[in-house]
């Protein structure tokens, strides 16, 4: 798929927050442990308050609700690509830009978020280095996303049932690709690593359970826009659904529940603040010594 073409897909899935909605829906209802998530991310930043927070990708302002909760007194502004979604942000500062492009002087920002949104970025190293031109020396990046390894259960039953109605080698048969292993945790690591003095890495394992197919089903149905043009060209997606319901109905009815594991966890990256504040004076001493 072109550059192109891909950007159309997730200018439409993203038109509005519908699909979002719903995976977030279904995330809060169905997760184990019943923790926020973007509670927890945001639990990863040593912030004082008094921070001006970029949050790039910004969607209908879940992380503004939770930052706001915590640290009042920071200043945050939402930047979103799609006017669809930064209508509905709550937040008094928001702005239609280009996570490649953003409209911000330089060292502008104590803290970017960019939560579950760099592996959609046509060129995510461009991406990064407009993040860190923003940020202040001390300044924080974090980035939310998932491990490659995340929802393992799934990926295994969507590959089974192209395998059952693909007439290609069954040894060349792939799930698609989550939206997210463009920038998972493991290569994530890497790209920020280009860019910056220190990356830490925290994770968040979980589960979905499901005690029923149709919650199941509604996830995968919302990742169509994406997941639908890598099938192999002889299998429909609406085929690949109705083996899936079947496998999962399956499942369910021996087993009680569809228990989905997923690894998600979030990225901050640094030259001088927060941890690498620590390691750069700790070092200064050892050489002064």
């Amino acid at each position: 798929m072109s550059d192109h073409d891909h950007a159309e897909r997730i200018r439409k899935h993203y038109a509005t927050d519908a699909h979002l909605r719903l995976r977030q829906e279904i995330h809060d209802k169905y997760s184990i442990p019943n923790r926020s998530f973007a509670e927890w991310a945001l639990s990863c930043l040593p912030l004082q308050g008094t921070e001006r927070v970029l949050d790039v990708g910004c969607g209908t302002g879940l992380y503004y609700y939770k930052l706001m909760a915590r640290w009042p007194t920071c200043q945050y502004i939402g930047l979103d690509l799609l006017e669809g979604m930064l209508h509905k942000n709550p937040a008094t500062y928001r702005v239609q830009g280009d996570a490649m492009h953003l409209p911000f002087p330089s060292a502008s920002f104590d803290v970017v978020m960019a939560n579950h949104m760099l592996f959609h970025v046509s060129d995510i190293d461009q991406a990064i280095r407009e993040m860190r031109r923003i940020l202040r020396p001390e300044g924080l990046l974090m980035a939310a996303t998932n491990s490659l390894q995340t929802m393992p259960e799934l990926q295994v039953l969507m590959r089974r049932a192209i395998v059952m109605l693909s007439r290609g080698a069954s040894s060349q048969v792939r799930a698609p690709s989550q939206p997210s292993d463009a920038f998972a945790l493991e290569n994530g690591t890497r790209y920020l690593s280009r860019y910056f003095f220190g990356v830490v890495r925290h994770d968040f394992p979980s589960a979905l359970v499901f005690p029923e197919a149709e919650p199941a089903m509604e996830y995968l149905e919302s990742t169509r826009d994406l997941r639908e043009p890598q099938l192999p060209p002889d299998v429909l997606w609406d085929d690949v659904m109705a083996i899936m319901r079947q496998q999962i109905n399956q499942l369910v009815k021996h087993l009680g529940e569809l228990v989905i594991n997923k690894q998600t966890g979030v990225l901050v990256a640094t030259d001088r603040g927060g941890f690498a504040r620590e390691f750069l004076e700790w070092r200064a001493r050892v050489d002064g010594t």
